[in-house]
């Protein structure tokens, strides 16, 4: 039976950044875009759905091969 690896803390410690950047990015450049267009809250929601795909994306591929 072969053994999966698992992941170092420093690659878990990466993802988690990572994710919170990618969030985040969405966010704040969905909420810069509202204010510069006055469009309530559209372009912040599209950009935090963008962000939470780009994020899951990450950790998808970040620990496919520990699955």
């Amino acid at each position: 039976m072969s053994k999966k690896p698992t992941p170092a803390l420093g690659n878990l410690v990466g993802m988690g950044v990572t994710v919170g950047l990618l969030v985040g990015a969405g966010i704040g450049g969905g909420y810069w875009l509202d204010e510069t267009f006055k469009t309530g809250l559209l372009f912040m929601l599209v950009g935090l759905g963008l962000g939470m795909a780009a994020a899951g994306a990450v950790l998808y591929f970040g620990i496919r091969e520990f699955l």
